[in-house]
C-alpha cells in the first residue's frame, strides 16, 4: 500500500494580515478600530469648530473646543500607532523613529488641550503659551508623515495617498485663514477635518487590508 504525505494547505485567515516578513500579524478588527477612532475624533472636532470657531469668545466655548480638539488628537494618536504597527513609513529604524517623534509632539499638544480647556486660570501662563506651539508642529509633522507614507508604498490603493490629503490640514487651513480671513478661513479649516481625517478614518475602517502591507 502506497502512503503519500502532503502538507496541509496554507490557511487563509481573513481576520488577520501580515505586517511584514517577520511573520507578525495584525488583527484587521484592530485596524478598523484605529480607523473609527480617527473618524470619530475628526467628526467631534469639526462639529465644535463649526459651532464655536477656533477662537471662541466665551470660556465655555474655549473648553468645548479644547476638549473636542483633545478627542481629535486621541484619534490622531491612534492613527500614529497604526502607522507604527504597520511600518507605514518604512522598515528602517529611522522611519519608525519619525513616528515616535510625532507621538512626542502630539503628546505635548494634548497636554496643552487638556490644561487650556480645563484650567482657565492657567491659560495665560507662559509655559502653556509656549506649549501651544506643539499643536501646529504636530500637524505639520503629520503632513510630513503623509508624504513619507506615499513614497514608502507600504499602504496601498487610496490608503497610500489619502493620508497626504488628510494630513495637509495645517498647510491648507492656516494659509486659508490668512488669505480668506478668520470667518471664511475657519470654515475651510473645520470642513477639512471632514474631507481629510474623517474620510481617511472611514477608508481604513472599510478597507483595513489596504494599510497592512503585502508580504514580498
Amino acid at each position: 500500500m502506497n502512503v503519500s504525505v502532503t502538507s496541509a494547505p496554507a490557511r487563509t485567515d481573513a481576520t488577520t494580515a501580515a505586517v511584514d516578513g517577520s511573520g507578525e500579524r495584525l488583527p484587521l478588527e484592530a485596524v478598523r478600530r484605529h480607523g473609527l477612532a480617527v473618524a470619530a475624533g475628526a467628526a467631534v472636532y469639526s462639529a465644535a469648530s463649526f459651532a464655536y470657531g477656533f477662537t471662541p469668545d466665551s470660556s465655555f466655548g474655549i473648553t468645548v473646543t479644547d476638549l473636542a480638539g483633545f478627542t481629535f488628537q486621541l484619534g490622531v494618536l491612534s492613527l500614529v500607532q497604526l502607522q507604527l504597527e504597520t511600518r507605514a513609513t518604512g522598515l528602517s529604524r529611522k522611519a519608525a523613529g519619525f513616528l515616535k517623534v510625532e507621538r512626542v509632539l502630539l503628546g505635548l499638544a494634548m497636554v496643552w488641550s487638556l490644561v487650556h480647556g480645563l484650567v482657565p486660570s492657567a491659560r495665560d501662563d507662559a509655559w502653556l503659551v509656549a506649549l501651544d506651539a506643539f499643536w501646529p508642529l504636530s500637524m505639520l509633522g503629520m503632513f510630513a508623515i503623509g508624504v513619507k507614507i506615499a513614497f514608502a508604498g507600504r499602504w496601498r490603493g487610496v490608503a497610500r495617498f489619502y493620508p497626504m490629503v488628510a494630513e495637509s490640514w495645517a498647510v491648507v487651513s492656516i494659509p486659508s485663514i490668512v488669505v480668506l480671513g478668520a470667518t471664511a478661513g475657519e470654515l475651510v479649516a473645520a470642513a477639512h477635518f471632514l474631507v481629510g481625517y474623517l474620510t481617511l478614518g472611514l477608508i481604513i475602517a472599510a478597507r483595513p487590508q489596504l494599510v497592512v502591507p503585502e508580504q514580498r
